[in-house]
């Protein structure tokens, strides 16, 4: 089947008309694939606050049995929805598995937190005195995701805020909305089973740039959690801090491994093809940089040729592909806006956007090697001593992730010291792609800030409250001041 009828019949099978004004393009041949309905933000907005009034009361581990019940219809629906997931961004099909997978990752993630929704005991200065902290609900989220991760993110963020007492509300990427079309079926599933969900827990809302703006501008939506280009974070970030909003920022990367003498290059040179090759070059952990040491750096650079010049490129359904399409015909022209005729078009189907990676040496750090091009554009840099390598992988405005391949053990610890990778991901022996749901994911500096996934990122989604409790029969003030009435 083309793209489009394949993805016609895993619409029927999970109860999704793609009908409305928004069309769907897949990158596999460029053909329409199905349209969706653009929503109503007010609307969305006002029934989630009042869904808010409702689930912030329900107790913490029953709203967890709601994302349990996520988790199992995800997973009876994992091998369609990841299919369709391919036929929308160009993921290759393990790719698609693996994002869908995450999906059931975090929903386990998740029911668990749902009962260690921890807060402090203090100990009070003042004598018969108890200090606690709690954790309590924050409000309505809302989810701006990315076409690259289509449902991953919005399931690192649904699953959190809900077992937080949140409704959420998803604005997806107009490039994917039917595979945001197809979660919410499943969510209906869920919820269905549930029960007693008020109206408007979960939502989505399709459309375009206008409707994010509303949505966001929106003093209703508690926590805006968006990731995208650094350029929508600028732009998102001033508008919720203006009406005294959160936002939960996962913006650019620009990210870089290290590879040192003493590695291990068999298992550098797998990291660095999936790093810098997977998903097109378009993740935000995608490896962009790679500063490999002059002792080294023409063995390497030589392997690396022969790899991405051997790797399978074109129909992401194609078991044996290891690089689809990129996601529409400007990607292509951003990735040769900076290659020009070093541009390989690759012959993948007919109307599709196919390149292959590209290897770029440099001898500098500077121009379009300290941009993220969102394509699989890797620049090699070459370096001598360890104090400079360390400089080029912190001298970008960005900060996501970064990676080392060393067995020197002093090299490891200083890259992952304070004095080390200024990134919020740091891995040795690793690449920098990959994340595991168990650990917060996100970064510093132009990334944002944000935390997102595993670890207490769940905080994000609650606010906190410091309790005093006076269980004696006097008054002592803190700080031993003294402020009697005369008798």
């Amino acid at each position: 089947m083309n793209p489009a009828e394949e993805a016609a019949s895993i619409l029927k099978d999970l109860g999704v008309l793609p009908e409305g004004d928004l069309a769907s393009f897949s990158p596999i041949d460029g053909s329409e694939i199905g349209r969706v309905r653009v929503g109503d933000a007010s609307a969305a907005a006002g029934r989630a606050q009042d869904a808010f009034l409702e689930w912030r009361i329900i107790p913490a581990p029953r709203r967890g049995e709601l994302v349990r019940l996520l988790g199992e219809e995800l997973r009876a629906a994992k091998q369609p929805l990841a299919r369709l997931v391919t036929l929308e961004s160009g993921k290759i099909v393990q790719e698609g598995l693996g994002e869908v997978q995450e999906m059931i990752d975090i929903c386990d993630f998740a029911v668990g937190l749902s009962r260690q929704l921890y807060g402090l005991t203090i100990a009070s200065e003042r004598p018969n005195h108890r200090m606690m902290e709690q954790w309590h609900s924050l409000g309505p989220v809302l989810v701006i995701s990315a076409f690259n991760f289509p449902v991953a993110v919005w399931a690192w963020n649904a699953a959190l805020a809900l077992v937080c007492g949140n409704p959420v509300v998803w604005k997806p990427s107009e490039k994917t909305p039917l595979t945001a079309e197809a979660v919410m079926a499943l969510m209906r599933r869920a919820l269905e089973r549930f029960g007693d969900a008020p109206e408007g827990l979960v939502q989505l809302v399709q459309g375009g740039r206008d409707i994010g703006e509303a949505l966001v501008d929106d003093p209703r939506m508690a926590l805006v959690s968006a990731t995208g280009s650094t350029a929508m974070g600028r732009a998102v970030g001033p508008r919720v801090a203006q009406r005294f909003g959160r936002a939960l920022l996962e913006l650019g990367g620009n990210n870089a491994m290290i590879v040192c003498p003493s590695a291990d290059l068999r298992l550098a040179e797998r990291a660095i093809l999936f790093s810098a090759a997977g998903t097109a070059g378009q993740r935000c952990t995608t490896l962009r940089r790679l500063i490999v040491h002059e002792s080294i750096a023409d063995r390497l650079v030589d392997r690396l040729r022969q790899l991405f010049a051997n790797v399978k490129i074109g129909d992401p359904r194609d078991p044996d592909t290891l690089v689809g399409p990129l996601i529409d015909e400007s990607a292509v022209r951003n990735m040769q806006r900076v290659l020009g005729e070093g541009l390989d078009r690759v012959e993948g189907i007919v109307g599709g956007f196919y390149a292959r990676p590209a290897l770029v040496e440099v001898d500098a750090q500077d121009g379009s090697v300290l941009q993220e091009t969102f394509a699989p554009i890797l620049y090699i840099l070459r370096y001598r001593d360890f104090d400079d390598a360390l400089a080029l992988n912190n001298s970008v405005v960005q900060g996501l992730s970064s990676a080392i391949f060393t067995n020197n053990l002093r090299e490891a610890e200083r890259f992952l010291s304070a004095a080390g990778s200024d990134c919020g991901i740091a891995n040795v022996n690793i690449g920098p792609s990959g994340a595991e749901i168990g650990g917060a994911f996100g970064g510093e500096k132009e990334t944002g800030g944000g935390r997102e996934s595993g670890s207490d990122s769940w905080r994000a989604y609650m606010r906190r409250q410091t309790n005093t409790v006076n269980y004696g029969t006097d008054l002592p003030l803190a700080q031993g001041i003294r402020f009697d009435v005369a008798p």
